[in-house]
């Protein structure tokens, strides 16, 4: 929903068979389709080609979701991929078999960890105690080939070229369940769009702050993407 709220044209959740009558019974305005298995996904995006992609919020930890994230970028290279949730978790055990992938394909990564989900990817750069987090999130996207957004109260925006910045309108507001999933459809949704993926990371962090703060005390998830298009207008007014 965020990703439509955002300007995506037409959004699709693809999700295994048992789960289409659940999502057709809340999505009225986001195309379904089912998705159980690698080919699939492949057969599928032979016939509709995507311009943006968010996988992991929700999918669950199994070994066919690391299988569907290689699979998704070695069939969609030149599509901007957002890994999220338990797409980063579920390479916790061999973190160099999504970079060895992405590096492999080329593709168009970008990778939104919080704090635990950082130290799983990248160990030895989170317990390194001399390198500020600016540092060791540009070192994390060199080492992977990905634009980082590495989420907190003072998210940093990494890219493998250098560039690196601090969102600076973060709020506790956001420190709620399911307020990542929303971020990884916001940076897809503008992605989507034709925005490179650093930028589309930094205004995707921006706006997903600045609607939370808006919205101040009790915000759930499920608020912020009727919070965006009022924010949008006033932007582009």
């Amino acid at each position: 929903m965020a990703a439509a709220r955002v300007g995506a044209g037409a959004v699709t959740v693809l999700s295994p068979a048992e789960a289409l009558i659940a999502n057709a019974s809340h999505l009225t305005s986001i195309m379904l389709a089912c998705v159980d298995t690698v080919a699939e996904m492949r057969a599928l995006f032979r016939h509709r080609q995507p311009n943006a992609v968010v996988i992991g919020p929700g999918y669950g930890l199994d070994r066919s979701l690391s299988q569907m994230v290689v699979g998704l970028l070695e069939t969609l290279p030149s599509v901007t991929l957002v890994l999220d949730a338990d797409a980063l978790s579920a390479f916790r055990d061999d973190p160099s078999e999504l970079f060895d992938a992405v590096a492999r394909t080329r593709a168009h990564v970008v990778l939104t960890p919080h704090e635990g989900e950082f130290a799983r990817l990248f160990p030895d750069l989170a317990a390194d105690e001399v390198l500020s987090k600016a540092q060791k999130a540009v070192a994390a996207a060199r080492l992977s080939e990905s634009v980082i957004v590495d989420k907190g109260p003072d998210t940093i925006i990494a890219a493998p070229d250098g560039r690196v910045v601090r969102n600076s309108n973060g709020t506790p507001y956001l420190a709620t369940a399911g307020s990542g999933d929303v971020l990884a459809g916001l940076i897809a949704g503008l992605a989507a769009q034709g925005m490179e993926q650093f930028d589309a990371a930094c205004a995707g962090v921006w706006l997903h702050a600045e609607a939370a703060s808006r919205f101040g005390p009790g915000l759930i998830a499920e608020d912020l993407p009727g919070l965006l298009p009022p924010l949008l207008c006033e932007l582009f007014a």
